[in-house]
């Protein structure tokens, strides 16, 4: 009570922040009539003069008054746009690394080039993040206005573009990239062989649009390139036939874990038809030999049962295409990993296609937390307050808008069922669309926007259907949604990055009705017609009640009502929302269906029958609550699975930039070596036993295998006071003397290059093996629950184990690899094809992920591995100028091809 009272006298801590960010504020609208005397050189020459104070000792926000206000100048200029004050209050925001949250039609795009501007004074870069490739173009073009127009640099990061197109983009002051770009190229720069191959440079400032989609709906899901694995296409289909022969009594499918598992009875049933298929050795399905089999009659049992057509998928040109869950839209070459897409494809009956390995992978968490300094902006993120700070240290800004917000939020109106839902969301359109005003119509998915479709085509009502099947179009529907009876039915509207003017778009409409026509007198001439028009209908359709968004549903999510409910009451305008719910709705079904509410509404609610009350918004928004808790929990889970990874990572990742680096990695090299000798000797000769206890036969194989050496062991262990150190200076000195011979017949600037590429293709091979040993772990830690231990303990200390096997593996082969290097000759063979890399987006805890390949433009970015040759140039054996050739499998072939040993000259070996 005390605390509400405080708030009514002296506002919230949000007020209160506000209020101090409008004296800075006042400050830069204090520079606004100086900045406006200047010319357009003089203005583009602000940008020098600000790097060369802040070269000499400004600090930024020092520079932020006057750098806005001439940033507010260009925008004027440029793109006929001068930022309100409370667009300035944003912009602030933006600078200190918090969190914009600003209402759909405040303009946050022109917001995000105050401080992309301010924070490229010191050119050191700055990413502006978006949520998809269209907004990263229209962003980098339409606000690059204003940068280029001050002499900064921008570029844009979208898929299909070369290596060297995406180094340029990213040595601009300013570049627009995606979220899955960024992250990608980040872990494509850490499998490059050389610093000069990379793309990115040292992180700095990052601004995230849509921040809420990004950093909490998407990150439960980590970002992981892969590779294919050998083709079982027989398996999925014979698996899958299995599977549909299964009925509900043999499983149990829990939609709120999102999980499905077979009973005792069901799995009696699967042995016998997989014994009768000779898909299983004995009868036992769980036997240990089963184990592969187990996993792909689950991954079936998960695409027959849980996977829905036109809800999770579509099947498009012979193809699964995976429905984005959050924005509706298609993920084109996107794939589940892990098996379940091949299951998915053989449910459907398409062309399947092979599995893949994981080569690296990251989670957006750790991504975006390796940036100095992170800031955001969206219409929509207190509701996740707690998080954003709790994950990444940021707080959250309210911005109030720039005209108080005239829109009317009613209560939900609700029924027993879909069929009566519909119908009386089909009748109250109408009612709508034939007084003229515009309705804006939310689904949670395709299957749903295609139901309510039908419905409305019976009433005869016009309209156009938003989702995954018709994205080309979306920003132009989305952009004349404000007209008179225009009905839009959405599958999401989070992210589409168009806003809904009332009486239409002025410049879609030019763009689509005067495509065609030429420059001149006429064509202005009918560019002033249609803004006469469109001004005409806004104030017809202001007159109607403005935009009315109706909801078919609620999300599981409150943010994502809000996206909705924000697209109506834009910058003043009226507006009105309400969403339409039933017993049928996912929400409620899976989450509420034991309440008393429901068993009351199911019992005393009449067919046809509706009712509206405060209670029942409040309780579904109690619902909503504890379904973000729960995701919140998902996601921290992972974050804290991956805190272990990524700490490995950096690890890996920086002992590879060294290796990179160095003219020589002969000291590390030689540390290698001593570190390995040391580690057999200790090995087969423990410390505290006599020489008769020492495994002699495993260490003569050892040092035979690793060292390539035969020395007089036996007659060694015959001296008096033999000890361990003894063995291993004797080792040290004979590898050493049989280097030291190896590089006198190699010329001395191959050797280091050898050393290097062994040292990074090591690296490379056993850190892939180590992810899919980390990956099996996770998968299976959580059985050590039932005997009271806390998972994530026990996964720190066995991938810690896992982790320091690793680095003496990594020792030992770059070891054995250098000792054992050879000079060859070979004939050349046939240039072997180039795999194809994967990227994907996995969802580690739930199985959800989405997957992408790259296609052939983009494959290039993988160039640590060599590029497709044309036949080799003979090479006879003794031939003059013939090379040394490393024994190495994966050491690069000296013979001056650009590839690997094993894939030129070593081939027929």
């Amino acid at each position: 009570m005390f605390s509400a009272i405080a708030k009514s006298l002296f506002g919230s801590s949000n007020d209160r922040y506000v209020a101090k960010l409008q004296k800075i504020v006042d400050t830069i609208n204090g520079f606004e009539a100086q900045i406006e005397g200047l010319s357009d050189e003089d203005l583009k020459a602000q940008t020098q003069k600000f790097r060369d104070r802040h070269a000499a000792g400004e600090s930024l926000d020092q520079l932020l008054p006057e750098a806005f206000a001439t940033v507010r100048e260009a925008a004027k200029r440029t793109l006929g746009q001068r930022h309100y004050d409370v667009q300035m209050i944003g912009g602030i925001a933006l600078h200190r690394g918090e969190i914009a949250e600003m209402r759909t039609g405040e303009g946050k795009t022109l917001v995000s080039t105050l401080a992309a501007y301010l924070n490229a004074i010191p050119g050191t870069g700055v990413h502006v993040v978006t949520v998809n490739d269209y907004l990263a173009k229209r962003d980098a073009e339409w606000m690059g206005q204003v940068h280029n127009f001050l002499g900064l640099t921008v570029g844009v990061v979208v898929p299909n573009i070369s290596d060297q197109q995406r180094r340029d983009a990213y040595q601009a002051d300013i570049t627009y990239a995606t979220n899955n770009e960024l992250g990608f190229d980040y872990l494509r720069d850490n499998m490059k062989m050389s610093r000069r191959q990379m793309v990115q440079r040292p992180f700095n400032f990052a601004i995230v649009d849509e921040v809420d989609s990004i950093l909490i709906d998407e990150a439960r899901t980590p970002l992981i390139i892969s590779g294919p694995t050998e083709d079982k296409s027989e398996l999925y289909i014979a698996v899958d036939k299995i599977a549909k022969q299964l009925v509900a009594e043999d499983y149990e499918l829990d939609e709120k874990q999102r999980s499905v598992v077979l009973t005792e009875d069901g799995t009696e049933k699967v042995e016998r038809l997989l014994e009768k298929e000779g898909l299983i050795e004995g009868t036992n399905l769980y036997a240990i030999e089963n184990t592969q089999v187990v996993h792909h009659v689950n991954q079936a049992l998960q695409a027959v049962t849980r996977l829905k057509r036109d809800t999770d998928y579509i099947v498009k040109d012979n193809k699964v295409v995976i429905i984005d869950e959050f924005t509706g839209r298609m993920m084109d070459g996107r794939r589940w990993s892990d098996g379940l897409h091949q299951a998915v494809e053989a449910k459907e009956g398409v062309d399947i296609q092979p599995e893949n390995q994981t080569l690296a992978s990251i989670t957006f968490q750790n991504y975006f937390r390796m940036y100095p300094k992170l800031s955001g902006m969206t219409g929509t993120a207190l509701t996740e307050a707690p998080e954003f700070f709790d994950i990444y240290k940021m707080n959250v800004v309210s911005i109030p808008t720039n005209v108080p917000v005239q829109r009317i939020d009613e209560d939900d109106e609700f029924y027993k069922n879909f069929s009566d839902k519909f119908a009386a969301i089909a009748k109250e359109i109408k009612e709508r669309q034939e007084k003229g005003q515009p309705v804006l119509v939310g689904t949670v998915s395709i299957e749903k926007s295609e139901m309510l479709s039908e419905f409305l085509q019976k009433e005869g009502i016009e309209h156009s259907v938003l989702n995954a099947r018709f994205h080309e179009t979306e920003a132009h529907i989305v952009a004349q949604a404000g007209r008179m009876g225009a009905v839009t039915v959405s599958t999401n509207m989070a992210g589409r990055g168009t806003d809904i003017q009332l009486g239409g778009n002025v410049d879609f409409r030019i763009e689509d009705e005067l495509k065609d026509m030429e420059e001149g007198p006429a064509r202005d001439q009918a560019i002033e017609k249609i803004k006469a028009e469109v001004a005409e209908e806004r104030q017809r359709v202001k007159d109607v009640g403005g935009l009315y968004v109706l909801g078919t549903e609620r999300h599981e999510s409150r943010r994502i009502d809000n996206q909705l409910r924000g697209r109506a009451g834009r910058q003043g305008d009226p507006g009105l929302s309400r969403f339409y719910l039933s017993l049928d709705d996912d929400l409620l079904r899976i989450f509420g269906p034991d309440t008393a509410f429901s068993r009351l509404m199911n019992k005393n609610l009449e067919d046809g029958e509706a009712i509206t009350h405060p209670w029942i918004s409040k309780a579904i928004e109690t619902a909503q609550k504890k379904v973000e808790a729960r995701n919140y929990d998902i996601r921290k889970q992972v974050v804290e699975f991956d805190n272990v990874m990524n700490d490995q990572r950096k690890v890996i990742y920086e002992q590879r930039e060294e290796v990179m680096d160095a003219d020589h990695v002969s000291d590390v090299v030689e540390d290698f070596r001593a570190d390995t000798i040391a580690g057999i000797v200790m090995t087969h000769c423990p410390l505290g036993t006599y020489p008769e206890q020492w495994n002699v036969a495993g260490f003569k194989e050892a040092v035979d295998e690793v060292l390539d050496l035969q020395p007089p062991i036996e007659s060694w262990l015959e001296e008096e006071a033999v000890e361990q150190e003894m063995l291993i200076d004797r080792l040290s000195e004979l590898a050493d003397a049989k280097m030291a011979e190896k590089l006198a017949d190699i010329e001395a600037d191959q050797w280091p290059q050898i050393e290097k590429q062994v040292m990074l293709q090591t690296l490379d091979h056993h850190w892939k093996e180590h992810l899919a040993t980390l990956d099996a772990l996770r998968q299976s830690i959580f059985l050590r629950s039932y005997a009271q231990r806390k998972p994530i303990d026990e996964y720190k200390q066995e991938a810690f184990g896992l982790f320091d096997r690793l680095l003496t593996t990594i020792r030992e082969e770059v070891t054995k690899t250098l000792m054992r290097v050879r000079l060859q000759m070979a004939p050349p063979p046939e240039a072997p094809p180039l795999p194809d890399f994967i990227t994907s987006h996995f969802d580690p805890l739930s199985g959800d992920d989405n997957t992408a390949d790259i296609d052939a433009a983009t494959g290039a970015l993988m160039s640590r591995l060599p590029p497709r040759q044309s036949p080799q140039p003979e090479m006879p054996e003794g031939a003059e100028g013939s090379v040394a050739i490393p024994s190495s499998r994966n050491a690069p072939c000296p013979c001056g091809s650009g590839r690997k040993y094993k894939h030129c000259h070593g081939a027929a070996r």
